[in-house]
């Protein structure tokens, strides 16, 4: 297996990456870890380097700020274009990037290339749950307008990525709504909601909002507007709930021996609403497997994303889901 890293992309580029580019290297020593990038600037970083990872040269680097398609048509030598000219050459198997959110969507789409059947690729990222097994989410933010058959084919995508990654037998699939009766919704949802239930996958129905957290699905699908509000709203409140814990917990001798005794549970509370923990998030119904890992993740990020993609790779995700789209 051979997983490229975009080195130059996200908040803490080059040094996370590079970072959990050496730490995955030394814990799968079967997987070819390749970090595109600035050479110069990587190997300054690289304070040792194991046989199973090299790097690959780039000269340009796609900015937060660059408008996605002028920066991937222009920047041709930029470590995301590269990383992604890689798979489509099958010099490498799958990419993981922390970059520009929007110039990844778009090197999949006009460099990977897109698969045969599927109209929109879908950003799939977890959601954490309250029993710690998170929910698989999709679209979240690829696409701001969607179609009812879009929606028809995340299920399908986010069903075999839940099975074929978390080995999940029958992941329960369920169509965000503000309401839990069928002919709930707008346009979108109750055109959408009878597509759903055509597929060969275990569809429970709609789901509201303030139940995603309860893990009362396994796969959540959404068009990219609303599934981008869920995401930004869940992941602002967590940040808000440990904000007012701290607030509350330095607020005298005695609630601060009291949060040094509950130190382990808060770790653990936590670790359970890190998306760090999860790795990144999957471009679904591309040609080639691409992950998004989150702009400010750290060196463990990057190496849960190897981790996932290592998953996704052995298990054939991106053959399973072209074999059940072409009807194979």
């Amino acid at each position: 297996m051979r997983i490229a890293i975009d080195a130059m992309g996200g908040d803490n580029a080059p040094q996370s990456n590079v970072e959990g580019a050496l730490i995955a290297a030394r814990e799968w020593s079967d997987t070819e870890i390749i970090l595109v990038g600035d050479e110069a600037q990587i190997g300054a970083l690289l304070k040792e380097k194991p046989s199973n990872l090299k790097v690959v040269h780039a000269s340009e680097v796609i900015e937060t700020e660059d408008e996605p398609v002028k920066a991937v048509r222009r920047k041709k030598d930029a470590s995301m274009v590269v990383a992604g000219r890689m798979i489509r050459e099958g010099e490498a198997d799958a990419m993981i990037s922390a970059g520009n959110t929007g110039a990844l969507m778009t090197t999949g789409l006009l460099v990977v290339g897109r698969m045969k059947g599927i109209e929109r690729p879908a950003l799939a990222p977890m959601i954490p749950t309250l029993d710690g097994k998170g929910m698989l989410a999709l679209d979240l933010g690829a696409n701001m307008d969607s179609k009812p058959e879009h929606l028809q084919q995340y299920a399908l995508m986010g069903s075999l990525y839940r099975e074929k990654v978390h080995g999940i037998t029958k992941p329960r699939v369920g169509l965000l709504n503000v309401g839990t009766e069928p002919g709930k919704g707008n346009e979108l949802t109750k055109h959408a909601y009878p597509l759903l239930e055509e597929l060969p996958i275990h569809f429970v129905g709609n789901v509201e909002s303030r139940d995603v957290m309860n893990g009362v699905c396994d796969v959540l699908v959404c068009d990219g507007f609303s599934g981008n509000i869920l995401l930004k709203s869940i992941e602002g409140t967590a940040g808000a709930l440990f904000s007012l814990l701290k607030e509350q917990f330095s607020k005298s001798l005695k609630t601060k021996m009291a949060a040094a005794l509950m130190m382990p549970e808060l770790r653990s509370l936590k670790s359970t609403l890190d998306y760090k923990e999860h790795g990144g998030a999957p471009l679904l119904g591309l040609s080639g497997l691409v992950v998004k890992s989150h702009g400010s993740s750290d060196a463990n990020a990057i190496k849960n994303g190897v981790r996932q993609a290592r998953t996704a790779l052995q298990n054939r995700l991106v053959e399973s889901i072209s074999n059940e789209i072409s009807g194979k």
